[in-house]
């Protein structure tokens, strides 16, 4: 199939070649000024190059950013509907977890944030080390938690926009594995002291992906749907404090 496509472009580029070598002739044949075609040729060649740049590097640059923030949009989509499905109650089982002393309330978004409260926030959770305390009982419920959602989570990887989100894709291996290591055990109870340290560490890895993923999206949210952020912000996994309801 390339084979026939180069071919087709060869015959192509033969025949335009020869379409404007057949028009110079006539200019010839008509006029009978060569020095005419010499001074016409040497221009519109200079000008080639200036149309190169034009169309390759301006407006090519224009279509590609235009075509990245479409993609963009709808990759913020399928995380969306991650979350609704997933992510926040996946988020609560593993807050539920979370024994570290003074949660950093920065990562809790409040309203009118800007730009900069997120960049804090998400340099903010990169820099902690979250401390998830195991035991039989929180990792029954998200042994429970991941059955039911493996086919959902498994359609999301069918989406080709989310190759172009590295740390979203990461997220969804890291899950993978946990459910993975969580399935094969049949009885998580008196598990030994090092393989609960490891699935800690699973459980671990997939917190700090989730918590950055949720705080950028909810950066999303703030800048292009406040009515859903104000869901969001009401609905926060992270908020010690949450309340649906809206108050004076």
């Amino acid at each position: 199939m390339n084979t026939d496509m180069e071919r087709w472009e060869l015959r192509t580029a033969a025949a335009l070649i020869a379409l404007s070598v057949v028009t110079y002739l006539v200019h010839f044949l008509i006029f009978r000024d060569a020095h005419h075609i010499e001074i016409f040729f040497l221009g519109d060649l200079g000008f080639v190059f200036l149309e190169v740049i034009l169309v390759t590097m301006v407006i090519h640059g224009l279509l590609e950013r235009r075509e990245k923030r479409t993609m963009l949009s709808k990759l913020n989509m399928v995380i969306g509907a991650f979350f609704s499905e997933v992510g926040k109650e996946l988020l609560r089982l593993l807050v539920r977890m979370d024994q570290t002393p003074d949660r950093d309330p920065v990562l809790v978004a409040k309203e009118g944030w800007t730009g900069r409260d997120f960049d804090q926030a998400v340099r903010r959770a990169n820099e902690m080390t979250f401390d998830l305390v195991e035991d039989p009982e929180n990792l029954n419920r998200l042994k429970a938690f991941g059955k039911g959602r493996r086919d959902f989570l498994l359609r999301l990887l069918e989406n080709p926009n989310l190759l172009e989100h590295d740390r979203f894709t990461d997220l969804l291996f890291a899950l993978f594995h946990l459910m993975e290591e969580l399935e094969a055990r049949d009885c998580l109870h008196a598990l030994p002291e090092e393989d609960l340290e490891h699935l800690s560490n699973d459980s671990r890895r997939v917190y700090d992906l989730l918590i950055v993923e949720w705080l950028e999206y909810m950066r999303h949210l703030s800048r292009n749907y406040p009515y859903l952020y104000s869901l969001a912000r009401r609905t926060n996994p992270l908020d010690p404090e949450v309340c649906a309801t809206v108050c004076g």
